[in-house]
């Protein structure tokens, strides 16, 4: 719901598409919701039209793919970010023809909580999630465990942005939530949070403090006051399932992709060189 060009999640999967149209010719089909009730429209209009694979982005998705994936079963069904029948990461996904991608966010997170503690000045360093799912659970407990690893007494400052979906588009939101936490005395504070999170970046840099981007590379985006970024190789993972399906290699289940798979991490450019320590 935070749109196609979120800078974010949603525009890495777009540019793991264009990826493969680049590289094969292939056209990839794209719709943006802008309600609940379109995700499944979208996604049944797609499966009556043959198109094969489809990618439903985001654990949102859930129940139409579920729906869909059930009354198309010769068609091949992608779900980034949770797995359709709700059940833990060890499960056997019930469905033959769809394929849940994971992340385990928390690895990430936790590294980027370690740089967050190491550049902090004030052992205060905040936090701001989009939308209060346990999915951005994962992403603040794992920044508050690495910031604990540097430095146990630190303070981590916490805020969601929303319990709707609208909270992955508000980045006026993101912005007030930050300006808090600085005025509180956070000096780098992490967002996990989408479109929200530009505004997020935008408070920080203005207070001449860090911000911390996700999903993409956001260092570009405030050089030299992006500490880093959380990346999720959603890029990787969509180009990936979309050749897989060309190769008649496309295969269901879940995939759960960490540090080990080189699935998530830290991004380092010319655009935080200067932040960045020896020692982070």
């Amino acid at each position: 719901m935070g749109g196609k060009f979120d800078k974010s999640f949603n525009e890495a999967v777009h540019d793991g598409a264009e990826a493969f149209t680049k590289a094969t010719g292939i056209a990839v089909r794209e719709y943006e919701p802008q309600t609940d009730a379109q995700r499944e429209q979208a996604i049944r209009n797609f499966a009556r039209r043959g198109q094969d694979p489809i990618i439903a982005v985001s654990f949102s998705q859930a129940t139409a793919v579920k729906a869909v994936a059930a009354e198309f079963p010769a068609l091949h069904f992608v779900i980034i970010d949770t797995v359709v029948d709700g059940a833990d990461l060890d499960s056997v996904v019930d469905a033959p023809n769809v394929q849940s991608i994971l992340f385990r966010e928390e690895q990430g997170s936790y590294l980027a909580g370690m740089l967050a503690a190491l550049r902090s000045g004030t052992g205060k360093i905040g936090f701001v999630g989009g939308m209060d799912v346990p999915l951005i659970r994962k992403f603040a407990c794992g920044y508050v465990q690495g910031a604990r690893a540097v430095n146990p007494k630190v303070e981590v400052l916490q805020n969601m942005t929303g319990s709707t979906p609208s909270a992955w588009a508000d980045p006026v939101r993101g912005a007030e939530l930050a300006r808090s936490q600085i005025e509180r005395g956070a000096d780098v504070v992490f967002h996990a949070a989408g479109a929200t999170g530009t505004g997020v970046l935008q408070a920080a840099a203005d207070a001449g403090k860090y911000g911390i981007g996700v999903d993409s590379n956001q260092n570009a985006l405030h050089p030299g006051r992006v500490l880093t970024s959380m990346v999720k190789e959603l890029d990787v993972a969509t180009r990936t399932a979309l050749e897989a399906a060309r190769a008649g290699t496309w295969k269901p289940g879940t995939t759960v992709l960490g540090l080990a798979e080189n699935g998530v991490g830290l991004a380092f450019d010319t655009n935080n060189a200067a932040a960045v320590t020896p020692e982070m």
